[in-house]
């Protein structure tokens, strides 16, 4: 066992010891070490309950013989660091949890692992970790939060009915008071945010990916069904150890294409591009912008979740979850099915855990919402290296769209141009240098594109950025512009009052001005300076890569 590192051979005497410390019998010393990695957190909804899942697991691996070590790591909540500052340090904490991770697991090496993450960068910070290690390893999140009801009892609410309430309340369609009852119903419960957004969308791809037991995705926080799957996660990874199964054998070039059918199947959040393509490299099995444009157009749309669509998270579980969307991908052969899964081979659990979808919240093959994937890839002399958008999440109306450039070199001056009445229908919102290095820390615009709705723009307004989005975010909204403004990419040439096509359908992102207007304006681009000369954030606009790259370190 890689645990007798520290504890076999009379030079290993100290390390007993201080095991010993720690209460453990002689027995339990000739069992294998199991590490639990947990991201509870009292202050992240989707995280106060994570110690009961912790608990759980570990009884798991009691059960079954292991030996549970527990520790945790940091993680940020999205929506608590939305709009300030703080969001610039959200996507950079994914490395430090990484890295947080493979320095523990190193120093003090455990037999196996397993994960317990939920919110939005802590699973794939979670994940690039697990890819490093290479343990017998399973994923078990905390699950989603139940859906708020609206005010008249109808409907579902969710943490962006709160943010287009905001634009509403500026619009002045809505008043203080009834934002304020929102306020009070829309997040009632733990878990992470109750729509297809950024935390569900990888929670679900872990299952796509292979690395989690069916329901990681979808059963709710707050139901018991919950702790039993915790428990089952705890009693599979010492499956896994004892058939010697590591993440690496599971999480390879066959499961991440399955992931990114399922992702185009099921609309996730197009932060999913970003997590993905960097958890992929970190497997050893790289992809490209390329390769998400070539699963988009081979992989019909089959569910249509908020903020797609009207429906929470919750009905995809009550219409069979993930596997339901992987039984009808596998059905249309569209998986590949050489894959393995902590579960078995691919084709035995499709035969065996995968229902038939009910042929509304997941819609067959044959009659999908889309022919083609809820993500689309965008390229032209605007993003020669690629941007996405989430098309699923687009009004028809606003699949191609031209107007003029209202260019912003940060996210609070183009919110302030939206909720001040300053951005009009036509108009094309440019927000800039906020890219990974430029930003530095690729922030989310949830706040820009939940003004333009609130103001009732969306069918009528575009925007474009080298930022990122909420999972959240709705409308014509392409981000992920690569090359970055920082560094140098053409979205920082573009000038107030420039013609833009944005043309979601045709997968072009286009700045119409003569290409020796570009040349000119490229050799008077200057690069800005830095934002930060300490910190965090200096070293991560040192060593980040591109967002086409998956805005990792080098």
């Amino acid at each position: 066992m890689r645990s007798d590192l520290m504890k076999e051979g009379s030079t290993r005497a100290p390390h007993r010891s201080l095991l010993r410390a720690l209460g453990l019998t002689d027995d339990e010393m000739k069992r294998p070490f199991v590490a639990v990695v947990s991201a509870a957190s009292d202050y992240i909804p989707g995280h106060r309950h994570l110690k009961d899942i912790s608990e759980a697991v570990k009884a798991g691996i009691r059960n079954a013989g292991g030996v549970p070590f527990e520790f945790e790591t940091i993680g940020v909540c999205d929506g608590l660091s939305m709009n300030h500052k703080g969001m610039k340090y959200s996507l950079c904490s994914r490395e430090l949890i990484a890295d947080s991770i493979e320095v523990m697991l190193t120093a003090h090496p455990l037999d196996a692992a397993v994960f317990i993450p939920n919110c939005d960068k802590i699973v794939p910070g979670m994940m690039l970790a697990a890819c490093r290690m290479n343990l017998p390893s399973i994923f078990v999140s905390g699950g989603p939060m139940l859906p708020g009801t609206g005010p008249d009892g109808e409907g579902s609410t969710d943490l962006n009915t709160l943010f287009d309430g905001a634009g509403k309340v500026a619009a002045g369609t809505m008043t203080a008071d009834e934002l304020a009852a929102l306020e009070d119903t829309a997040c009632p419960t733990c878990g992470s945010c109750s729509g297809m957004f950024t935390a569900n969308s990888m929670n679900c791809l872990c299952e796509a990916l292979g690395i989690a037991l069916p329901g990681n995705g979808t059963v709710p926080a707050v139901y018991s069904e919950r702790i039993r799957l915790a428990k089952r996660a705890g009693m599979k990874v010492m499956e896994l150890l004892r058939d010697n199964v590591r993440i690496k054998d599971i999480l390879n070039a066959a499961a991440v294409r399955n992931a990114m059918e399922c992702d185009m199947a099921f609309g996730g959040s197009t932060n999913t591009v970003l997590h993905l393509t960097a958890i992929a490299n970190a497997a050893g099995c790289p992809i490209t912008m390329a390769d998400w444009d070539a699963a988009s157009a081979r992989t019909p749309h089959l569910v249509k979740l908020a903020p797609s669509g009207p429906r929470p998270l919750i009905d995809l579980y009550r219409a069979g979850g993930v596997p339901a969307v992987m039984g009808e991908l596998g059905r249309l052969g569209l998986l590949d099915e050489s894959a393995l899964t902590c579960m078995g081979p691919l084709p035995e659990y499709l035969a065996r855990c995968c229902p038939p979808g009910d042929g509304e919240v997941c819609r067959t093959g044959e009659n999908p919402y889309s022919a083609q994937g809820a993500l689309k890839v965008l390229y032209g002399n605007l993003a020669p290296d690629g941007s996405v958008v989430k098309k699923a999440a687009v009004d028809p109306s606003m699949l191609c769209h031209t107007g003029p450039a209202r260019v912003f070199d940060s996210e609070e001056t183009a919110c302030a141009a939206i909720n001040g009445g300053a951005i009009v229908p036509g108009d094309v919102v440019v927000i800039r240098y906020e890219g990974p290095a430029g930003g530095p820390g690729m922030r989310e615009m949830l706040a820009p594109t939940s003004a333009i709705c609130g103001m009732g723009l969306s069918t009528s307004v575009a925007l474009i950025t080298d930022g990122r989005f909420s999972g959240a975010t709705k409308g014509p909204a392409v981000g992920h512009v690569s090359p970055e403004a920082a560094a140098g990419g053409p979205i920082a040439l573009i000038c107030e009052g420039d013609s833009v096509t944005v043309d979601i359908e045709g997968g072009a992102l286009t700045l119409n001005v003569s290409d020796e207007e570009l040349a000119r304006r490229r050799a008077a681009w200057e690069p800005p300076a830095p934002k930060h000369d300490a910190g965090v954030l200096a070293k991560y606009a040192k060593l980040v890569t591109s967002a086409d790259k998956g805005a990792i370190i080098l």
